[in-house]
């Protein structure tokens, strides 16, 4: 044999059926391990090691589920301190449709929005000529916010007191109560969960 039969006799490509059994194997065995074994196990370990996390870190009130500490809620009641905006579709907080509105800022949609928020705001609280917080008016990247900033919660602090005829200082202590400091005291900024900070409003009367 020739120096050239052999070079076309190593060039050639390897049966397709040879190539075919070992990429099959490889999908099989990587789908069981990346599709069961490996989620199986971050769960159980999850519901052993964080079991309230696991579950949905839900919120119950007097045997019954109201909601979790990390999907927002709508409140709308002008007793109530009300929450981040929501841009999912086809309802707020719909947790099976995270979104933000992906609006920029100089986009005519977003101004109308903020304004109308702004106007709700205004309309609830007449009284109230403090700057509105930012993050009453504008949705977050998920739409699911559980969470505000202590200035927005503040900011509602005198609108409930008086509608639900408590001292303004009861309730901007309830707020200061259930301010949560950022993870290790330095990643993010001081947040207030609204669902919380409703419960705990309602077990004052």
């Amino acid at each position: 044999m020739t120096s050239t039969s052999i070079h076309r006799a190593t060039a050639e490509p390897a049966p397709r059926q040879s190539l075919l059994r070992p990429a099959l194997t490889l999908f099989a065995v990587l789908s069981i391990v990346t599709g069961l074994l490996y989620p199986g196990a971050v769960t159980a370990i999850a519901r052993m090691a964080f079991p309230h996390e696991a579950g949905g870190s839900l919120i119950e009130r007097d045997g019954k589920t109201v909601g979790s500490a990390w999907i927002g809620q709508p409140f709308s009641d002008p007793r109530h301190f009300w929450g981040r905006p929501s841009a999912t579709a086809p309802m707020p907080y719909n947790a099976a449709a995270s979104s933000g509105s992906n609006l920029g800022p100089s986009n005519p949609a977003l101004a109308e929005a903020v304004r109308a928020r702004i106007a709700a705001l205004r309309a609830a609280d007449p009284d109230n000529r403090e700057p509105v917080p930012v993050d009453l008016v504008t949705a977050s990247g998920s739409g699911l916010d559980p969470h505000i900033s202590p200035a927005a919660a503040r900011y509602q602090a005198a609108r409930v007191a008086r509608l639900r005829g408590l001292e303004r200082e009861r309730v901007l202590a309830l707020v200061q109560d259930h301010t949560e400091p950022p993870p290790l005291a330095v990643l993010g900024e001081p947040v207030v969960n609204v669902l919380r900070l409703n419960l705990a409003l309602d077990a004052l009367q």
